[in-house]
């Protein structure tokens, strides 16, 4: 069985429908896990989704912000969502194949501005709710598991356009890259897309405050694919789509896609 994954937060599923039709016509992924949908799960905007073959669907949802959903052609049933952190936020859902895999879809909160949890509840409340990724990956020990989502981290030196300065800046401090080093390490998670594309500066985040992003570039990898050690040697073919975020109204966010052959 092979099947090509693809995340991508979308920023409002609703607002940005026909970029999702255009997505799936284009480049039909097997399974579509959307980020930030702001919508509840009875006003997603299935019945276009449903006419291009996407039949299946799992999700959570909130009003106007959060939430999170995974559309297949490929059979799935839901199999939990969990409230990390206990923020009461739509932010995860899981779903396992006919085969047994297990696709996690998260979203990781931002953290606001201030990487200061003193000063910054919402940076306090990312913290927390990566910690409690850890400890729920360290308790689970998960198996023939997919993680996608956007996890908010970019954790290496070459996922920032510089390093040096954004040490500062929320999503790429140090507490947050330890954060989410831990939670990776306790689930022993492999870094699919690294995996894949081991070297160079790599992105699939650009503000909507650069006038200008791809001529600028300043991008940070925020979207993540992550497998369990049993299946990620069968994964390949990654790659971030950066053209979707020159769609018309985009998303800040481009799509990263991978391949399983299970």
């Amino acid at each position: 069985m092979s099947f090509t994954i693809a995340t991508w937060n979308i920023n409002s599923v609703r607002l940005r429908e026909g970029l999702v039709q255009r997505l799936l016509k284009e480049e039909s992924p097997d399974i579509l896990c959307l980020q930030e949908c702001k919508c509840p799960v009875e006003k997603f905007p299935l019945d276009a989704f449903r006419a291009l073959g996407y039949g299946h669907f799992v999700a959570r949802g909130q009003k106007g912000y959060n939430g999170v959903a995974i559309l297949s052609r490929l059979p799935l049933r839901e199999v939990g969502a969990f409230d990390f952190a206990r923020l009461n936020h739509a932010r995860h859902v899981a779903a396992e194949l006919e085969n047994g895999v297990v696709i996690h879809n998260f979203y990781v909160p931002a953290g606001g501005d201030v990487p200061d949890r003193e000063v910054n509840e919402k940076f306090g409340q990312k913290l927390d709710y990566v910690a409690a990724m850890r400890d729920w990956a360290w308790k689970e020990r998960p198996r023939r598991s997919i993680l996608v989502g956007d996890l908010n981290i970019a954790p290496r030196e070459d996922d920032v356009w510089s390093h040096k300065q954004l040490l500062k800046v929320v999503s790429h401090t140090p507490v947050e890259v330890e954060h989410l080093g831990a939670a990776q390490e306790a689930g022993g998670w492999v870094d699919i897309t690294r995996q894949d594309i081991p070297e160079g500066q790599l992105y699939s985040w650009w503000s909507y405050r650069s006038p200008n992003w791809d001529a600028a570039d300043k991008g940070r990898r925020l979207d993540h694919v992550w497998a369990t050690p049993d299946i990620a040697s069968a994964a390949h073919s990654s790659r971030i789509l950066r053209e979707a975020r020159g769609w018309e109204k985009p998303s800040d966010h481009a799509p990263v896609f991978a391949t399983f052959d299970l």
